[in-house]
């Protein structure tokens, strides 16, 4: 882009302008503010709400990491709920809509708790699979069984438009200068979220500027609004089908995860969470495993090899699962003696 001084010198050296450059940054001014979008105020009625992702920088049992807060805000009655995440996964999306609803429906009045009429989203490749020629957008997979599930309306905010949903974009930006400066320093995923809740409830009893009302008291009125009744959590996870390797592992997300050796060349159900992957085979769970959030990461449970290393003895030593398997030094004793009493050196 060309900025007022140069304008001007190539005016002067190019075309032979003999005017000053006050003329010239006076029109540019001029141009500038002209070509500056203008925006209606906006009137929120209860019962509507808007989410969106956020970042920021935590300290997680001790480890420094980026983490991705999920905001969802009530435009009406400015009452806003936050929780973090790992990443910004689809499983963490679905969640977070689980426990913002959890969130509103434990203050709403007993029996009374609600689902939004409507939420408003950016076009997220999370919801969004693509947008159509005509505007519509075509939802993903995942989106659909949410919707579905707890039968609120979607809408869509206009692309690069930030002020189509001005009101989480705003709480993004509060929650990051807010909740999470200092940096937060907690022992896990589920101290912070706890004090992120927390805060959501404490600002409540604010009342905010160009309001009479506190948000708690406005908040009543999104909560009247609501679609009654609040469905059962729905199952916030990803599917995914697959098989068992020759190694009892299953790849999930770039990282493998073991079940017993019997499942071996099995297909199997993967469904992650965001703290947890869950294996099964057919209707019966045979792994559970914390979740992994490295690349190319192995995750073993010892005791699902036990039965092969039985059979193959001669592996035991060098056995990748049983490498960081702690046990208390009297195995090591029982072993010392098992070994003398069958005369291996």
């Amino acid at each position: 882009h060309h900025t007022s001084k140069r304008i001007f010198e190539r005016l002067r050296d190019e075309h032979g302008f003999t005017g000053g450059i006050t003329i010239v940054k006076d029109y540019v001014a001029g141009v500038q503010q002209r070509a500056q979008e203008m925006f209606v105020p906006l009137v929120h009625p209860p019962g509507h709400a808007q989410a969106d992702f956020g970042e920021a920088v935590a300290f997680i049992g001790g480890v420094e990491q980026k983490i991705h807060y999920f905001a969802f805000d009530l435009a009406h009655s400015d009452a806003n709920f936050v929780v973090a995440y790992p990443a910004e996964t689809t499983e963490a999306f679905c969640d977070g809509h689980v426990q913002a609803f959890a969130f509103f429906g434990a203050l709403a009045e007993p029996g009374k708790a609600g689902v939004p009429q409507s939420i408003l989203y950016d076009n997220t490749k999370i919801a969004v699979a693509k947008i159509l020629g005509d505007g519509k957008r075509q939802r993903t997979r995942v989106f659909t069984e949410l919707q579905s599930h707890y039968l609120f309306q979607d809408r869509f905010g206009r692309p690069a438009k930030g002020n189509d949903k001005g009101k989480v974009e705003g709480l993004v930006g509060y929650a990051r200068r807010n909740f999470m400066v200092p940096v937060p320093v907690f022992a896990d995923f589920a101290a912070l979220n706890a004090d992120l809740a927390d805060r959501c409830r404490k600002r409540m009893s604010e009342v905010l500027r160009g309001e009479t009302e506190t948000i708690g008291v406005r908040l009543q009125r999104d909560l009247a609004a609501f679609r009654q009744p609040l469905p059962q959590p729905y199952d916030a996870c990803e599917k995914i089908g697959t098989r068992v390797s020759s190694l009892s592992l299953v790849r999930y997300r770039l990282n493998d995860y073991s079940v017993p050796t019997s499942y071996g060349h099995a297909q199997v159900l993967v469904r992650g969470y965001v703290h947890e992957v869950v294996i099964s085979c057919g209707t019966e769970i045979i792994a559970r495993h914390a979740r992994s959030y490295e690349r190319e990461d192995f995750v073993f449970d010892p005791l699902h090899y036990l039965a092969l290393i039985e059979r193959k003895i001669n592996a035991l030593d060098q056995a990748a699962p049983l490498a960081a398997w702690k046990l208390p030094d009297e195995f090591a004793t029982l072993r010392r003696l098992l070994e003398g009493r069958m005369g291996k050196p």
